[in-house]
């Protein structure tokens, strides 16, 4: 009654603050506009069914798995669901026992190193903890683990954020180091030393009589090289690794040393300059004067030295030399293959022409009349392997049969030595350059030029070599520059392919193409490897600090579009990629 009390009548006009009514309202404005009374339920993993939040196990129909019928459809995911639920762990056949391997239950193979296993033992055993085995966790007296091992100590302190910044720094400057040296045609430098590396070999200095003696036995060595060669005659020596089950010059498989690499294939049609200097082989005890690719794969490197050796080499996987050929008592002029490369000719400045057995090292042929011949090449034809045209100082080009060993031809119209011979149009024509500053173009067995050219402002060209399309050839003129002479219809200069910026007067440096006849390269007197664009003969696109005497030669690898060779008189071959 009291409460009923409080309640005013509609006649009421108004009511004191202090009134019980006025305490109600107050209290009833004081309360929270929204009450949810409802439990908070997670229904993450359940599904609605019949209204209602269910779990999704709930959901499945579980049937006894020796259950012969079934009396309701169901779905495929409850019929192909394996078998769950405990299992007799004494039954035979049960779902225990299939899991089991061993009398105690089941044991996991996991595969663990020696030296680690003995680590985490002997780490237990000494500080009293390990890590557990498939994980990162630690079993034992984890609260005194340090997180070393007894073979080591803790993990390496991170790099703080200014370290690495300064790292980045560095980086990015060796870059932009190695990029700008690169456009400038520079060659790279080493920006990584050791610091062991700038302390210098205190050798002492030689006495005169030292040198007198040394120089005395280097040439008593010579001469003796020289007499065996001229008293036993030619020879060659296999480095590779000999075993007893098979031959020294044979693989596991019979394979012979030459076959190139089933797997290796080439890389891109497209070539790149090369920009760094990533071997070099040192073999020959004076200077190289050719180097020449092995045809096809260019698995292995031919060199000629002027000590007298040719060194086969390999260029793909050791970069080891895998025979030497000892036929000159001089220095070898010239080196080339057949089309096979099972067979090349070497000629020598003691004036023997030698056809050698690449694979075996014996000596097929040798040509000897007399002459000291400063080139031979062979027909490029299968059928006339046979055939080899050599330029010769009495200023005649001689054609040999090798399976005779008669000169078959003689052309007879240079007035000076001659130094090429190429080959042109299929191998109908041939090219010969001489000492008498002229080229003339001769038909294939005919004794007769068709075509003479010759200028007072010509000179005389010791390099010619074709590009890989035949329609044209490059010739290193010793004015310093290099002349291009068009090979198909009408034989005559291209003077807008004229190559300039090199320095070879004095010198036979020879020219070469890339593959693709996209650059032309060329050795230079001062040790440098020039390139140039085929398509802008007016700019030098890269040059090389290759040797630090003359740079003689130049090759371009067949198949790996990126790497170069060069050959020098400091007695080096380089290769770079």
């Amino acid at each position: 009654m009291d409460l009923l009390g409080n309640y005013g009548g509609s006649d009421d006009e108004e009511e004191c603050p202090g009134s019980p009514s006025a305490d109600a309202e107050l209290f009833k404005l004081s309360l929270p506009v929204q009450v949810t009374a409802a439990p908070n339920i997670d229904t993450a993993g359940r599904v609605l069914m019949e209204g209602k939040a269910v779990t999704e196990a709930e959901t499945r129909h579980y049937l006894d798995p020796n259950a012969r019928s079934v009396q309701y459809n169901l779905p495929y995911r409850d019929m192909a669901a394996p078998v769950v639920g405990p299992a007799h762990p004494f039954q035979k056949d049960g779902l225990a026992a299939g899991l089991k391997n061993h009398r105690a239950g089941h044991v996991e193979d996991t595969h663990l190193q020696s030296y680690a296993f003995d680590e985490q033992y002997n780490t237990y055993h000494s500080m009293g903890y390990a890590a557990a085995p498939g994980s990162q966790a630690l079993v034992g007296k984890t609260d005194a683990a340090q997180g070393g091992t007894v073979y080591g100590n803790a993990a390496k302190r991170r790099k703080t954020a200014e370290e690495k910044a300064a790292a980045a720094e560095r980086k990015q400057r060796l870059q932009q180091e190695a990029q700008a040296q690169a456009a400038a045609g520079q060659p790279f430098a080493l920006t990584n030393r050791l610091p062991w590396a700038e302390k210098q070999a205190q050798v002492p200095e030689l006495t005169e009589e030292q040198r007198a003696h040394i120089a005395k036995a280097a040439e008593a060595k010579e001469a003796t090289a020289a007499e065996d060669v001229q008293a036993r005659g030619p020879t060659s020596f296999f480095h590779g690794k000999a075993d007893k089950d098979y031959q020294a010059d044979k693989d596991y498989q019979g394979r012979s040393w030459l076959a190139p690499p089933r797997d290796k294939k080439k890389e891109s049609d497209a070539c790149f300059l090369p920009k760094r200097w990533i071997h070099t082989w040192s073999g020959h005890t004076k200077g190289v004067n050719a180097i020449r690719f092995f045809p096809g794969a260019g698995q292995l490197m031919l060199s000629a030295g002027l000590d007298g050796k040719v060194k086969i080499w390999d260029a793909l996987g050791s970069y080891k030399c895998m025979r030497t050929y000892l036929g000159h008592s001089k220095g070898v002029k010239d080196i080339n293959f057949t089309n096979d490369g099972s067979k090349f000719v070497s000629v020598g400045y003691d004036k023997n022409i030698r056809l050698w057995d690449t694979e075996t090292g014996q000596v097929i042929t040798t040509l000897n009349t007399g002459k000291l011949y400063f080139c031979g090449v062979f027909h490029p034809e299968d059928d006339k392997q046979n055939v080899l045209m050599a330029g010769c100082a009495d200023k005649k080009i001689y054609q040999f049969d090798f399976n005779t060993g008669d000169v078959e031809q003689e052309y007879n119209y240079h007035l000076g030595a001659v130094n090429t011979v190429t080959f042109i149009d299929d191998a109908r024509r041939f090219v010969s350059s001489s000492d008498d500053k002229s080229l003339r173009v001769w038909e294939f067995g005919i004794p007769v030029q068709i075509k003479y050219i010759a200028d007072p402002s010509m000179h005389s060209m010791p390099a010619v070599t074709p590009n890989p399309a035949g329609t044209a050839i490059i010739c290193q003129s010793l004015d310093n520059q290099i002349v291009t002479y068009m090979t198909k219809d009408r034989f005559k200069q291209n003077r807008k392919k004229t190559f300039k910026g090199h320095n070879t007067a004095g010198y036979a440096c020879q020219v070469n193409f890339s593959p693709d006849s996209k650059y032309v390269m060329s050795g230079d007197s001062e040790g440098r490897a020039f390139f140039w664009e085929w398509a802008q003969p007016y700019k030098v696109v890269r040059t090389i600090k290759a040797h630090d005497g003359v740079c003689i030669g130049v090759a371009w690898h067949p198949m790996e579009s990126s790497k170069v060779a060069t050959c020098g008189w400091d007695g080096l071959i380089k290769y770079w990629d």
